[in-house]
């Protein structure tokens, strides 16, 4: 039996300064190979969640273990386990895509065969091929948003993941990543997303938790979450179980 891709056990976390915690006592459990959704409303901790599990917020109390290895105290292995493409991009916009793709599978420790070999493969299935050489910088939003997802897959990590992987991009571009991300699926990646697009979340994931003041109150699957709620969409259970008040004050 395989380990668990994400295990979450009683995590505290709080920034520095802040008065009230993000999350007190907070467990999660995600399998290997699942398309796992996180929801909730703005300020929920959805972002500082995924930050403590890819270890770029440190965790003080309680722990996270990403195959079995905890975040902290393996920081070198833990890095090889896991791709994240983040909201904002994080890309050289003055490079090219395949001068991005070099530099970051160089620094994920690529062979330069297998760059050449990752770069050509996903410029093709990303659509990005025409343009390899022209600068970042040029590119459309949504061109941008395939660059980085390239570069957070071209080691083939076993977890991928996606905060707001598809924030300002055309219907077109949407649906050519969400198609791609269950490709990547398919054939083994755990995909870990959080959006607020629900339509788009509800295609994709089939699995969900949603967080809400650093709570998780609701964690199964999305079918059986529908069905005991007596919901028929995301967004519906969404705003019954979170509210509809303004969250982003």
């Amino acid at each position: 039996m395989s380990l668990p891709a994400v295990v979450i056990e009683n995590l505290g976390f709080s920034y520095p300064g802040q008065v009230t915690s993000c999350f007190t006592g907070l467990n999660l459990q995600i399998g290997t190979g699942e398309r796992f959704g996180l929801f909730g409303p703005n300020g929920a901790g959805k972002t500082t969640l995924i930050n403590c599990m890819t270890g770029v917020l440190p965790v003080k109390q309680g722990s996270i273990r990403l195959f079995g290895k905890d975040v902290n105290s393996n920081k070198k292995d833990i890095k090889k386990l896991f791709g994240f493409v983040p909201q904002d991009f994080s890309l050289y916009q003055e490079l090219s895509p395949a001068e991005n793709l070099e530099f970051f599978g160089a620094w994920a420790g690529l062979s330069s065969h297998q760059i050449q070999q990752k770069t050509s493969e996903l410029l093709n299935v990303l659509g990005l091929e025409t343009v390899r050489n022209r600068q970042v910088q040029k590119f459309s939003g949504g061109m941008k948003r395939r660059v980085n997802l390239a570069i957070a897959v071209i080691s083939n990590p076993p977890i991928l993941f996606l905060d707001e992987p598809t924030v300002g991009v055309d219907v077109q571009t949407r649906h050519a990543i969400i198609n791609y991300l269950k490709e990547l699926n398919s054939r083994g990646t755990t995909l870990i997303y959080t959006s607020h697009q629900l339509q788009e979340a509800e295609d994709l994931c089939d699995r969900v938790a949603l967080i809400d003041e650093g709570k998780i109150i609701a964690n199964d699957f999305l079918d059986t979450l529908l069905v005991n709620s007596n919901e028929n969409g995301l967004e519906n259970l969404f705003l019954n179980l979170t509210g509809k008040a303004y969250r982003d004050s």
